[in-house]
């Protein structure tokens, strides 16, 4: 039963522009048709052979060269089948069970002038059937699927999972490990070195001088001691150095112009 194809566009699979049709015996046995029996030199037509597919149906329809006045129409349903048969003695015909629309049917003998016309006519009819046979298994297989309940896999209100991993090690760093200092502190000294060597010097203050008031400057009263101290501000005035007290008498003392005799003044041993 062929399948409502009035919802379906129609493509075209193969054309070959000339093609001949013969009229053909009845068959005389069960071993089939042999193209030697026809008269292949007086074909009864000569025209173009078009295959046309609409969803899974397929048409040979054979028509004017010319004008595209259809001659012939056979519907095949499968291939091989009772609709296209080939013959026993040559690859280049076949039997086409022809159909007029009206239940009527009939056989002719499909002839092609070049081999490699009919090797075309007979893959394409190949193809179209085993796409045909994909289609139906696919349709099948969802089908089924949807017939089979489905595994619900997502957990359940309130439903829990642990999970167990084990042999994980931590990696540890292979060189050494730079410490930091923290809140001031330093950092523990390296392996032979004495920590007394880390110790940073300590900051040594130095007393910038400042210098003496000048003479006759008048200090401010109320002064701390220390800034006095440090400023040398405790006297004003310039100091007076002590006499000399050389026993011996001051020989500088007396200039040149002095006639003063020092020699009474000296002890004589």
């Amino acid at each position: 039963m062929m399948a409502d194809t009035s919802a379906l566009y129609e493509s075209v699979v193969c054309v070959k522009p000339e093609v001949h049709v013969y009229r053909i015996p009845p068959r005389s046995s069960n071993r089939g048709y042999r193209a030697a029996d026809w008269k292949l030199d007086e074909p009864a037509w000569t025209g173009r052979m078009k295959i046309t597919a609409k969803g899974t149906a397929v048409f040979i329809k054979l028509e004017d060269k010319n004008t595209g006045e259809l001659f012939a129409q056979a519907p095949v349903d499968q291939y091989p089948g009772s609709a296209v048969e080939a013959v026993t003695d040559s690859s280049r015909y076949f039997v086409v069970r022809i159909e007029d629309g009206n239940g009527r049917h009939a056989f002719i003998g499909l002839g092609f002038a070049d081999r490699g016309d009919s090797f075309d006519f007979n893959v394409a009819l190949q193809d179209h059937f085993k796409w045909v046979k994909q289609e139906s298994e696919f349709a099948r297989q969802e089908a089924t699927q949807d017939s089979v309940p489905k595994l619900d896999l997502g957990f359940k209100e309130g439903q829990t999972i642990k999970i167990n991993i084990g042999n994980i090690k931590k990696k540890e760093p292979s060189g050494p490990v730079k410490s930091r200092a923290v809140g001031g502190l330093l950092p523990p000294p390296p392996p032979g070195v004495k920590a007394s060597a880390l110790v940073p010097p300590l900051a040594v203050q130095q007393t910038i001088p400042v210098a003496p008031p000048s003479t006759g400057e008048t200090l401010r009263t109320g002064a701390p001691p220390l800034l006095a101290t440090l400023l040398d501000i405790g006297d004003s005035a310039p100091a007076v150095a002590p006499p000399s007290q050389d026993l011996w008498g001051d020989f500088t003392a007396a200039g040149p112009g002095s006639t003063q005799d020092t020699r009474s003044e000296w002890v004589q041993f």
